[in-house]
Parts: structure tokens; C-alpha cells; sequence
């Protein structure tokens, strides 16, 4: 609880720290932060190619290109994923504002999460764009991305308060967050639809929603494409915010714990 009220009452400070971070991040490059948008679109063309014209990807709804399927799941995942990483390694970034004894310290991993925020809004905004003109402007339910987007903030905070306070005294699972984003994005219906794939497997489909990124994902293509309400999902919903504020929990408590003991291993 002290946590919460330290990061509520720092509110004016993460946002400056944030904003410091994003433009930092590439200061000294050529291109500066447009590095920050090249990287993911060359990504997502780069699989637009192997998957729809390579490996002939069906659209998830007729009418919709697969190039308008695969940008509304993905640009969730490359928030998360950036978020992750940035959060998961920032007390080590970090090391002589941990030493510091008045400096909050909790506010670091919400500081990389929310300096990850700022490139996702422009890709948020970017694919909208996109389906626009491709003539398949997004339903009425796109007003509910707020939503969304506050979904993976939060899921991406609760596990990064977990990941970065166990990096300190195990320098080496930073990159074993690597590998298991590299896995778990394969496990999230980003390159294939959900329905498509899986419609005829209801055993299978429930075991892949026990991904709670699933929900996300899922999310963002009902904002982009089927124009399905949040609270349609009633149940899927309640189950993806249980498993948050567990996952939150927890952070939470191993964060408290081993707090005391980053300025002797850093």
C-alpha cells in the first residue's frame, strides 16, 4: 500500500523523469527517436510480407487485408514487450539514483513504462490511419482503446516491479525475460487469428486464453475490426484483471523485500 501512495504522490515526477528517459533513449543518433518508429514498422512489414504474401495468410474477416489484422494485434505487443524489457533492467540503469537514500525508487519501472507509452500512442493513432485508408474505418467500439491501452499499462507495471527487483541480485534474468517474450508472443493470436485457427478446438482456445495477454490482443482487434464492447466479455474480462492485480500483488511484495537491499548488490 505505502508503494501505491508513494507512486500516486509522484505523479509530477515520473512524468518528467519519463520524458527525460524517451529522449535520452537516442540522444547522439543521427535520426534521434525516429529510430523508436522505424524499427517497428520495418518489423511489421517484414511479417506482412513472410505471412501474407509468403505464406498466403487468410484475413481474419473478409473484407480485411491480413496487413490490417496483424498491425491491430501487434502494436499491443510491442508496447508490452519494450515496456517489459526498459522496466525489467532500470534499477541497474539507474544504479546512482537507487543509492541515493531520498530518492523513491519505485517510481523507476513506472518511469520506463510509461516513457514505452508515448511511441504506442503514435502507432495507435498510425493504424488508425492506416485502416482509413484502406477504406475500413474502425467501428464505434475504437472510443473503448482507452481502455485497452490502460489494460496493458497495467499489466506491464505489475510484472515489471516483479522482474526488476529480482534483476539486481540475478543479472541474467534480463535475459531470460528476453526469451520468454520471444516464446510468449508466438503464444499470443498476434501473426494468426484467434477464431480462424483455433474456432474448431474449444478445449484448445481455453488453454491459449489463459494467456492473459490474450485479452489485449484480442482487445485492440475488437477497437480496429469486430466492434465488440469490453463487458461483452464479461467473464474473460474479470479473469484478466484478477490475474493482473495477483501478478500486481505479488511485484508488489517481492519489490518490498528486496528494496532494501538494491544499494548493497548495485
Amino acid at each position: 500500500m505505502n508503494t501505491v501512495k508513494e507512486l500516486l504522490s509522484s505523479r509530477r515526477m515520473i512524468w518528467k523523469l519519463a520524458k527525460n528517459d524517451f529522449k535520452t533513449k537516442y540522444a547522439g543518433s543521427y535520426f534521434g527517436i525516429l529510430w523508436a518508429f522505424v524499427q517497428p514498422i520495418v518489423t511489421i512489414l517484414i511479417y506482412i510480407i513472410i505471412f501474407q504474401y509468403g505464406f498466403k495468410a487468410a484475413p481474419s474477416r473478409e473484407g480485411y487485408p491480413y496487413a490490417l489484422t496483424l498491425t491491430s494485434g501487434i502494436i499491443p505487443w510491442f508496447f508490452f514487450s519494450e515496456a517489459l524489457i526498459n522496466a525489467t533492467n532500470c534499477f541497474m540503469e539507474y544504479s546512482y539514483l537507487v543509492k541515493k537514500v531520498v530518492f523513491k525508487i519505485s517510481i523507476l519501472p513506472v518511469v520506463k513504462v510509461v516513457s514505452s507509452l508515448f511511441v504506442h500512442l503514435f502507432f495507435v493513432a498510425l493504424v488508425f490511419l492506416i485502416f482509413v485508408l484502406f477504406g475500413k474505418i474502425p467501428p464505434v467500439q475504437f472510443i473503448q482503446i482507452v481502455y485497452y491501452i490502460f489494460c496493458a499499462f497495467c499489466f506491464a507495471l505489475a510484472l515489471s516491479f516483479l522482474t526488476s527487483a529480482i534483476v539486481p541480485f540475478f543479472r541474467d534474468f534480463g535475459q531470460i525475460v528476453n526469451i520468454v517474450l520471444q516464446v510468449w508472443m508466438w503464444a499470443c493470436p498476434i501473426m494468426w487469428d484467434l477464431n480462424q485457427m483455433l474456432g474448431g478446438y474449444p478445449l484448445l482456445m481455453r488453454l491459449i486464453k489463459l494467456n492473459p495477454f490474450v485479452y489485449v490482443v484480442e482487445g485492440y482487434r475488437d477497437c480496429y475490426i469486430n466492434g465488440v464492447w469490453f463487458w461483452e466479455r464479461g467473464l474473460y474480462t474479470l479473469y484478466f484483471w484478477a490475474v493482473t492485480l495477483a501478478l500486481g500483488w505479488a511485484g508488489f511484495r517481492v519489490f518490498k523485500k528486496l528494496r532494501v537491499h538494491f544499494s548493497d548488490v548495485l
